[in-house]
């Protein structure tokens, strides 16, 4: 059955003809199973009774959602926003159970027939619809809260004005537990779901050896294998995952992207690059040329763990004059290029590094025949804001000032690419680049990317309740760690010393050892051809361009210092309390789901000392300070959601000024239609054509946030990840 079947865009005044299949062949499955009076069949029948009690339900609020729409769209040819989004959830939904009906009518008299299982399915599928319909009523009084922008269309983002006290009401029968269970993905591609079950019952998994308890090793792996065949377990486990882990699971988990296993098929199937080299840049005095002629101080980074190398990484298809590692790689040697691709990676500002980003860099670097520096910044919660943004701006800097001497290219068009937090810290260096009167970027490309990291609701946003991949909790908490990092972690780790990123041995060579850099690739001096300056490392070792001394330098602004001077800070709201308490509550009234009750522990955090590692990352066994996420009286996650985030251009690129916006180079936005970052984006894209900025959106269909790490196991990932490509090429080619 097509996704597309019977729906057009806006909605017409007949009901869609998948509509109409699901009532029919629902009605038809309830008179089978009304003549039997067993356990399993009476619910069936009530399951199927509640969907079409829900569907004429949704059915005004289907009408006056699709109706107002498209006046939140960026134009005419590129339809959406979020809430459009929950249509096509709604649709979606439509489908899915309309097939879940379907296989069981087609199979009600085999013998083979499971009633238990489909019982189950139809449950799920019903508990899905009615979900979704309370998501309905939260649009309307968001569009009634709507609030007028320069482009003469109304904003996603509400005024200030309006809070969301009235409608947390709506969310008190919200069950949340159906997007994570048997329902699991119905949202995306179909060619995703077997990808994104693998990547849940991982993640699940992870919390059994994360969160160590008394169950032994034996029972955690048959607990493993319980959330493999048991949906409603892993609805459970991954929704008080969401909840209840704290940032150290999420950085850990996310970090099992980089392992040798993780990688080892993915890399593989990559091609192969000339020059795939690490970068340790230790930052000292660095003056450039900026735009009027004038030298520029640029300023080392500082804040919070004080003067620490900056690791980048250089992938290029061909060894290149003037590149490092050129001087040990084989093949033809290639003039510069007149292209950069300068790369800031996502992982929600705390995890990821470029190693986690090859998988799509490469085939990019292939393809676009140029070279890429990604950056590897420091994390938060040990080096929240501004730290990362300060590398970002020193590490730009530097490519400036060395990249016919290392990078081989000329820097003519400096490109910055990047994704979800990546991309937010380029718009930062853009705005920094505007302030310090230094040579801004050719064009930017931003995919899936929050512009307003700020408490404010807006339809997409609400999409997080529903995302497995991105769930509410774990972007709140990214957001905390990042806007506040964490005190206590960063005093008890001031003094360790830095970590690199990457497995590769560091080749460190000082501001001195530079001159090697002027070798031929045979390894003769060449005073006279400074066009064929080469490294003399080989491709797959670390240069540290700088001497790594002065690292403990202390920090020039404190984590309470830079509270104190933000300024125009936007106060928390008591509300949000409620909402949160709200959606730890769903726990309790979600049907059918009893949470388990053993192995009750004191909610902590893990400690180093007595415990045992895995990948490196460490796990507790101390019973008394272990998290059980299977409890329901744990502490609220409100508790911990309640924070101040700053009204800071720097944080929030829509909050930039506009004098300062328009001057930003030509701007290409990728996102997708069930991406939290949705409105952000389309709002984003809104203020800069209004500005007069050369601005382009596209929205992919069924795709989640971070799609391009499946871009080798999902047709559709892959295809998305080839149009980044193709809008790359066309700023290049601008």
């Amino acid at each position: 059955m097509s996704l597309d079947d019977g729906f057009e865009r806006p909605f017409e005044d007949l009901e869609p003809t998948t509509w109409g299949v699901l009532r029919e062949i629902a009605r038809a499955n309830n008179d089978y199973f009304s003549s039997y009076q067993d356990d399993n069949s009476l619910r069936i029948c009530a399951g199927l009774t509640s969907v079409l009690n829900t569907l004429d339900e949704l059915r005004p609020l289907y009408k006056e959602i699709s109706e107002i729409a498209s006046k939140y769209d960026f134009d005419d040819k590129t339809p959406g926003n979020g809430y459009r989004s929950f249509l096509y959830l709604v649709d979606k939904s439509v489908l899915h159970t309309g097939e879940i009906c379907r296989q069981v009518y087609m199979q009600k008299d085999s013998v083979l027939f499971r009633k238990t299982h489909y019982m189950r399915e139809i449950e799920a599928c019903s508990q899905l619809v009615a979900s979704l319909s309370t998501f309905l009523h939260h649009l309307k009084t968001l569009h009634e809260w709507r609030d007028s922008e320069i482009d003469g269309k109304p904003s996603l983002f509400p005024a200030d004005q309006h809070n969301t006290q009235d409608l947390i009401s709506y969310a008190e029968h919200l069950d949340q537990y159906c997007f994570y269970g048997r329902c699991l993905g119905f949202q995306y591609a179909d060619s995703l779901k077997s990808a994104l079950k693998t990547i849940l019952v991982s993640m699940v998994t992870f919390s059994e050896t994360y969160y160590t308890n008394k169950t032994s090793v034996i029972g955690r792996c048959a607990n493993s294998v319980k959330y493999l065949v048991d949906p409603e377990a892993r609805a459970r486990r991954i929704l008080n995952i969401s909840q209840h882990s704290d940032i150290y699971f999420i950085k850990s988990f996310w970090y099992l992207n980089e392992t040798h296993f993780a990688q080892f098929l993915p890399l593989m199937m990559t091609p192969k690059l000339s020059i795939n080299q690490v970068i340790s840049i230790t930052p000292d005095e660095l003056i450039i040329l900026g735009v009027n002629n004038e030298d520029v101080n640029i300023p080392i980074p500082l804040s919070h763990i004080g003067k620490k190398p900056i690791h980048v990484k250089l992938y290029s298809s061909k060894r290149r004059i003037g590149m490092i590692g050129s001087a040990k790689a084989s093949g033809e040697l290639y003039g510069p290029s007149d292209v950069l691709l300068f790369h800031c990676h996502g992982g929600g500002f705390v995890s990821h590094s470029p190693k986690s980003h090859e998988i799509y860099l490469r085939s990019w670097a292939v393809s676009l025949d140029v070279p890429i520096l990604s950056v590897d910044y420091s994390h938060a919660p040990e080096a929240p804001y501004p730290r990362a943004i300060e590398e970002i701006v020193y590490t730009y800097a530097w490519a400036h000032k060395h990249a016919t001497s290392l990078l081989g290219t000329n820097a003519k068009r400096v490109i910055l690419i990047g994704d979800s937090a990546g991309a937010n810290l380029n718009l930062a260096l853009a705005t920094k680049c505007h302030e310090l009167k230094i040579q801004k970027p050719f064009g930017i490309f931003m995919v899936y990317t929050p512009t307003l990291m700020e408490f404010i609701p807006s339809p997409s946003r609400m999409l997080g309740i529903t995302d497995p991949l991105l769930p509410f909790g774990f972007m709140v908490r990214c957001l905390k760690a990042y806007t506040l990092g964490d005190p206590k972690k960063y005093k008890d780790n001031e003094n360790d010393e830095s970590q690199e990123s990457d497995n590769e041995s560091f080749a460190e060579v000082s501001e001195s050892d530079l001159i090697a850099l002027a070798l031929s690739p045979n390894g003769a001096d060449d005073d006279d051809a400074e066009e064929n300056k080469l490294a003399s490392l080989p491709s797959d070792s670390t240069l540290n361009s700088i001497s790594l001394g002065d690292h403990d330098a202390p920090s020039n602004k404190s984590l309470d210092n830079l509270k104190d001077e933000t300024t125009n800070e936007k106060p928390t709201k008591e509300y949000f309390r409620k909402f949160f308490d709200i959606y730890k509550n769903a726990t309790s009234k979600a049907p059918g789901f009893l949470a388990s009750s053993q192995s009750q522990g004191e909610c902590s955090k893990t400690q180093e000392d007595n415990s045992t590692g895995i990948f490196g990352f460490k796990f507790s066994k101390d019973e008394q300070k272990t998290k059980e996420l299977d409890l329901l009286d744990v502490k609220s996650p409100s508790d911990d959601f309640s924070f101040t985030v700053p009204r800071d251009p720097l944080l929030s690129p829509y909050r930039t000024p506009d004098d300062v916006l328009r001057h930003l180079p030509p701007t290409k936005i990728l996102t997708t239609d069930f991406d939290p970052c949705l409105d952000d984006c389309v709002m984003f894209a809104r203020k800069l054509r209004a500005l007069g900025v050369d601005v382009s959106l596209d929205i992919l269909p069924g795709l989640p946030h971070g799609f391009l790490h499946l871009c080798m196991w999902c047709k559709e990932a892959h295809e998305g990840a080839e149009l980044c490509m193709q809008k790359i090429k066309e700023i290049i080619e601008m």
